[in-house]
């Protein structure tokens, strides 16, 4: 007998200013806080006011990690959102709307009409409270009760006083009743609660601020650039308590030197931007590379070429940030699946950062970076600080200090300026001797280079784990993903494993590609009847990676360069035409 899950998608669409993100963190909260798995994406346009926005939740009794078309709940806030919108709504479904507001009545089993701003003018005397009727009149469709949206709503207002709390939570409680008894259906809607447990509701960026915080990062720099500046919002919201330096500088060129320069300093220094912003910081990618300052570099992807579509998601930028920088030299880029993956690797990204001296790069997009998802928790012990600086006690007796010495491993003894004692630290962007000091001949050239390259990348590769496996262990069809597509495909692997052999292999460390002696994954894909590859680009540019690094070339690519993410029907259907 099949188990049936509870499984519900809520949809809130508007215009930008509607406060569409307001209602739908609302809820978010809520569903997470009752004990529910949620899953949540925005798709928004690139403008202040106006436009199509729209705000996609999926609660559930067990895990879910990707976005849906069909949606069981559409709160349409304009006129537009029931003209786009309609369609996608189950027969089930419900539609909930403000007829006065839109100036437009609609007939069906599914409308359910809501005076919401004549319910907030009534009870809340504001018109701008219509949010907290409607975000009420949900809780009232699926009868969940209030206590958890009046507590949301009291840590809300704190600031603007007791009135203001009394009246959003009347308007609330307005809501609610009016939806709840003018629902003739509601009943057979069943939402059960849930066992209860406390879950942790977290999004990609946020993710990747802990990790950073849980690392020892003390200095941040950036210039805003979406989808990357809610890491700098959130470490800066932290900044007073955990004692860092947060710089917004006036641009990307700054802002990557500024890093480099608090890394040198003796600092855990990161920096973040979009593809935009990372061209301007090339050089000094390059810069860190000779100089072998550690630093992490969060890229969060949005479509391009130049501003593209900046408010949309998409995998186009891994050959960029693989190549950026002129001259060769090591780098790691990981490309975390899940909040949890982003905040596992960011703590990784600056361990390796620091034991190399090298970049590291966090790469990341939209659709990771602002979906939130629920985890029972992280594990806090898993994120490793090993202080490698060199300090005046460590050169007690040392006659003199290389910083660039040569060593069996090719890493050299990382000096704090002003904490060397006697010693001078010293470093240079032209090519230099052990001590830093610039140099034109050829046998230094060729030492330094296997010293700071050569040497190090064994060493580096040993330090990068192989890809993620789930699903069947001897699979007919593997569906082979890289970073933010971790979630969409995991769930259509559960789907098709009711009658198929199939397995998903997602990389989460991108580059270098892991040796192979721990899990031979390439002879684990030979070995499969079908193997698909599944990118949020154009021009398949992990698959061309893996050719390039492996020799494996995929026998069919899914690839989606629209702006917008994999929901699992539209993969589902891709696969099926696959097959």
């Amino acid at each position: 007998m099949e188990v049936k899950f509870l499984d519900y998608t809520l949809r809130v669409g508007g215009e930008a200013g509607q406060g569409l993100q307001t209602i739908g963190g609302a809820l978010a909260k809520i569903f997470s806080r009752k004990g529910y798995h949620v899953f949540t994406h925005q798709d928004y346009m690139s403008r202040i006011r106006g436009g199509h926005n729209f705000y996609q939740l999926r609660f559930s009794d067990r895990e879910v990690m990707a976005s849906k078309e069909l949606v069981d709940i559409l709160l349409a806030l304009d006129l537009n959102t029931i003209e786009i919108h309609k369609n996608s709504v189950r027969e089930d479904g419900f539609i909930l709307y403000d007829s006065e507001s839109m100036k437009k009545k609609f007939e069906g089993p599914q409308f359910i009409d809501i005076p919401f701003r004549k319910i907030a003018l009534d009870v809340g005397k504001k018109s701008v409270m219509a949010n907290t009727v409607a975000t009420g009149a949900v809780l009232g469709l699926l009868d969940l009760g209030l206590d958890l949206l009046n507590d949301i709503l009291r840590v809300t207002f704190e600031d603007k006083g007791k009135e203001i709390i009394e009246q959003n939570i009347a308007c609330a409680e307005a809501g609610y009743n009016y939806a709840h008894s003018n629902c003739s259906r509601c009943e057979a809607f069943g939402i059960p609660e849930p066992e209860a447990r406390k879950l942790l509701l977290i999004d990609g960026v946020q993710a990747i601020g802990m990790g950073a915080l849980m690392s020892g990062c003390t200095f941040y720099s950036a210039y805003p650039m979406s989808p990357s500046t809610g890491i700098l919002n959130y470490l800066a919201s932290r900044a007073e308590e955990y004692g860092l330096v947060i710089e917004q500088a006036e641009d990307e060129i700054a802002a990557i030197n500024m890093t480099i320069g608090a890394s040198f300093a003796g600092a855990r220094a990161m920096t973040g931007t979009s593809g935009g912003g990372f061209s301007l910081m090339a050089e000094g990618i390059s810069l860190a590379g000779i100089t072998e300052t550690p630093l992490v570099l969060a890229e969060m992807q949005r479509p391009g070429p130049a501003t593209g579509l900046p408010t949309r998601t998409e995998q186009g930028d891994l050959l960029f940030v693989l190549n950026a920088g002129h001259g060769e030299f090591p780098r790691v880029i990981f490309e975390p699946g899940t909040p949890e993956q982003a905040f596992y690797l960011t703590s990784k990204a600056f361990e390796l950062a620091e034991k190399y001296q090298i970049p590291v790069f966090i790469l990341s997009d939209q659709y990771l970076g602002e979906s939130e998802w629920t985890f029972e928790s992280f594990d806090l012990k898993r994120p490793v600080y090993n202080d490698y600086r060199v300090r005046e006690k460590d050169l007690e007796g040392a006659e003199d200090y290389k910083r660039y010495g040569y060593t069996d491993t090719g890493i050299s003894p990382l000096a704090v300026p002003g904490e060397a004692g006697k010693h001078l630290v010293v470093a240079d962007s032209d090519e230099h001797d052990e001590e830093g000091h610039i140099i034109e001949d050829a046998e230094t050239r060729i030492k330094m280079v296997q010293k700071r390259l050569l040497k190090k990348l064994p060493l580096i590769k040993e330090e990068i784990e192989a890809p993620l496996l789930y699903g069947d262990s001897s699979p007919e069809i593997v569906l082979v993903g890289h970073g933010s597509t971790y979630g969409v495909i995991k769930e259509i692997v559960d789907i098709f494993s009711k009658d198929k052999k199939i397995a998903m292999m997602h990389f989460s460390q991108i580059y270098p590609f892991p040796e192979r002696d721990r899990f031979d994954y390439i002879e684990f894909l030979k070995n499969a009847n079908l193997v698909i590859s599944v990118e949020n680009n154009a021009t398949g540019q992990f698959a061309k990676l893996m050719r390039a690094e492996t020799g494996f070339e995929f026998a069919r690519q899914i690839l989606k360069y629209d702006g917008r993410p994999f929901t699992i029907e539209k993969l589902k259907e891709e696969i099926d035409a696959c097959l």
